[in-house]
């Protein structure tokens, strides 16, 4: 038995020999536990130390150790906090499921993140060892980022490396713009369905909003048109390059539309750019900031669904006084994403591994996608994507009229199959049963295995004809 076993063992028992005394008796010194224990003196200290972290014993230098009072303590009651706190902004259903990251044993289809087969797990360590011996690992570095990585992820919008402002991670940048950009009580406008942490950002921030409908073409300009001009809303969150849940691409005509309704309205277009490095047949369209001369669109750009979870790194890029107000907002956030991470990050982005880890991780996203399609379609009329994406992680599925998504969300969770219940995507209600399907972070016999199981589940609660 080791030394912290051994300490654990004499202080299970010594716990158990308290209980009999009285506070403020003495327990015998240590040199008499112990030979009592037949242990040495740091054993017992050991032991003695973990009972008085418990608050089970008190240590008084130059007496002894003695029994501490046991003061019963009456059950709490918070019912005074719900009225202090005011009515809830973040919706806890929803912030529930975007956060299940379900057990080991569990079918994953509804993470919003890579395998760790997926991941470049031997590039991360690679680059974390050699920033970790760097000179600036555990230095402050500029609270809008390091330079070099500013430099490299501003590249990819044909921006200046002074418009970009490093975060730590695509929901936090996002929390971050919702709340620079607009006021508390303000309306922002988002497409329908949406990302539901869009929605649990702009909750947190005190901010209203207004949903209109998009299609498989993205967000319709005719009815963004009407909601601009019945809101007066200044911020407009969209995803052009792949929606989620959907995987819809903005059209080319419409991103004009779009351009030009921001100009005429004075919005600013937060332009959700997360599925940037995940274009599956070929690469997505160029960022929509690139097509924005007036600094009207403000982009997040991130890392993590590209590399890994843990890698919290994003980038929002913006121009003029909203960059300005956006960067200097930054300190009040926190002091600056750790450098031990952006070194990480720069290192990769730069390294012969970053393009062949995009090459096989989109090949190996595409091969998925295609199996759960595939798996989908055999079941007939009761599951089949609308359209399979072209890029991103996720299939948004229709179910049969009829079907609770809840409760087949909730029924699939104790069959061990995570989805994402489509309910959670609108900001009003469904206009039919949908469920988000992801393939990213499944095999693929967990992906047919999934899929069967949740065919049989729905197939239970559908109401449709057969």
């Amino acid at each position: 038995m080791n030394d912290d076993n051994r300490a654990a063992a004499i202080a299970e028992i010594l716990r158990h020999r308290t209980e009999t005394m009285a506070v403020g008796d003495r327990l015998p010194g240590v040199r008499q536990l112990s030979r009592e224990f037949a242990a040495s003196a740091a054993t017992v200290s050991a032991a003695l130390a973990r009972l008085a972290a418990l608050g089970l014993l008190r240590a008084e230098p130059g007496r002894g150790t003695f029994v501490a009072g046991r003061r019963a303590r009456p059950d709490p009651d918070y019912s005074w906090q719900s009225p202090a706190l005011g009515r809830t902004r973040v919706d806890p259903r929803r912030a529930a499921r975007l956060g299940a990251h379900g057990d080991a044993e569990d079918i994953q289809l509804s993470w919003g993140y890579t395998a760790a087969e997926l991941q470049p797990t031997e590039a991360l360590r690679a680059q974390a060892a050699r920033a970790a011996r760097g000179t600036r690992a555990w230095s402050m570095v500029p609270v809008v980022g390091l330079p070099d990585l500013r430099r490299v992820l501003a590249a990819e919008y044909g921006a200046e490396p002074g418009d970009v402002l490093v975060v730590p991670g695509g929901q936090q940048a996002l929390v971050f713009v919702l709340r620079t950009l607009a006021e508390p009580g303000d309306t922002v406008i988002t497409e329908s369905p949406t990302y539901p942490g869009m929605v649990l950002a702009a909750q947190a921030a005190g901010l209203e909003l207004t949903a209109v409908p998009a299609d498989l073409d993205g967000i319709r300009p005719d009815l963004l048109a009407d909601a601009l001009e019945r809101t007066r809303a200044r911020v407009v969150y969209l995803q052009p390059g792949c929606a989620n849940p959907t995987g819809a691409v903005l059209g080319a005509e419409r991103r004009a539309q779009v351009l030009a309704l921001a100009a005429e309205h004075g919005a600013f277009v937060v332009e959700d750019d997360w599925a940037r490095h995940l274009g599956l047949d070929g690469p997505p369209p160029p960022p929509l900031l690139t097509e924005d001369a007036h600094g009207h669109v403000v982009a997040i750009a991130t890392l993590t669904k590209v590399v890994a979870p843990g890698l919290r790194i994003a980038a929002v890029v913006a121009r003029g006084p909203a960059g300005e107000r956006l960067r200097t907002a930054r300190i009040a956030e926190d002091m600056c994403v750790p450098a031990l991470l952006q070194e990480t990050a720069l290192g990769l982005l730069t390294s012969p591994a970053w393009p062949r880890h995009l090459k096989l991780l989109r090949s190996r996203l595409a091969e998925r996608r295609d199996a759960m399609v595939a798996h989908l379609h055999a079941h007939g009329a009761h599951l089949g994507p609308t359209r399979p994406p072209r890029s991103g992680i996720h299939l948004w599925v229709r179910l049969p009229e009829g079907v609770d998504t809840g409760g087949l969300a909730a029924a699939a969770q104790a069959a061990g199959v995570l989805v994402g219940d489509g309910a959670h995507y609108f900001v009003d209600e469904p206009p039919a049963p949908y469920v988000r399907l992801s393939y990213s972070a499944a095999s693929e016999p967990q992906i047919a295995e999934g899929v069967r199981r949740l065919a049989g589940l729905v197939a239970d609660r559908s109401t449709s004809s057969p």
